[in-house]
């Protein structure tokens, strides 16, 4: 397996997998964070998965101890490597399927005819065609439980505003180029809106504070604006 490592800052090691954003460096993302959820070294405090990388952080004063006097970074790239050597894809999880309901258009979604126009299609096909794809959770950023996820049809494709909003209400779903994803918290942002979910994302007093994580897989599903406020009433 390919791979390189790099020093960021005085305490984590970049492990980069790939060089490109595809499901095959996603698989040695998801294989290496699972390798780490298992087996996690005495030296490591926590691992952050993004596209192609995977950051580990660690105890430096843990580090040297354990090193009989080598440099931290080098001490933990030299059981960093034997570890991905190791790793098989065996080691990923089965992956988690999701299902989030959203009512598309309307004042949840006040782009949806933007992105139809944009692409010449109507509205109501906008829906249809993200409903009915299957995505992929690529990694959790930006901000607290803010799920990127790929596998969009380039059929709705759209590119941001030109001006980001100062504030998006949380659980609004977005498109921004090639990808799709949902704001977990009113956040400022410039991806064409959509529609809303009822479903709450990011659950800080629970023992997971977000909904999604990367690996799960997502489904769409359109409901009506009355199923929406069923739903979210449920979830308070």
């Amino acid at each position: 397996m390919r791979y390189t490592l790099h020093p960021l800052g005085d305490d984590a090691v970049l492990v980069e997998l790939g060089k490109e954003i595809s499901k095959e460096t996603h698989q040695k993302v998801q294989s290496l964070t699972a390798f780490l959820e298992k087996y996690p070294p005495e030296w490591m405090i926590e691992y952050i998965p993004a596209y192609t990388t995977v950051t580990i952080f660690y105890n430096p004063f843990k580090a040297y101890q354990l090193s009989n006097g080598q440099l931290p970074f080098n001490f933990v790239c030299s059981l960093i490597k034997p570890l991905i050597e190791e790793m098989t894809e065996n080691n990923m999880p089965e992956p988690e399927i999701v299902e989030i309901p959203v009512c598309y258009g309307g004042e949840f979604g006040p782009d949806l005819d933007f992105v139809a126009e944009h692409n010449g299609i109507t509205p109501e096909e906008v829906i249809e065609i993200h409903s009915s794809g299957s995505y992929l959770v690529y990694m959790i950023g930006f901000a607290p439980g803010f799920p990127f996820i790929g596998g969009m049809s380039e059929q709705i494709a759209a590119p941001r505003r030109d001006t980001p909003r100062l504030k998006i209400p949380e659980r609004t779903v977005g498109i921004a180029g090639m990808q799709t994803g949902i704001y977990p918290i009113e956040t400022p942002g410039g991806w064409q809106l959509i529609g809303r979910t009822p479903v709450k994302l990011f659950r800080p007093t629970d023992d997971s504070p977000t909904l999604l994580k990367a690996g799960d897989q997502i489904k769409f599903k359109p409901i009506s604006l009355e199923e929406y406020h069923h739903w979210e009433e449920t979830e308070q």
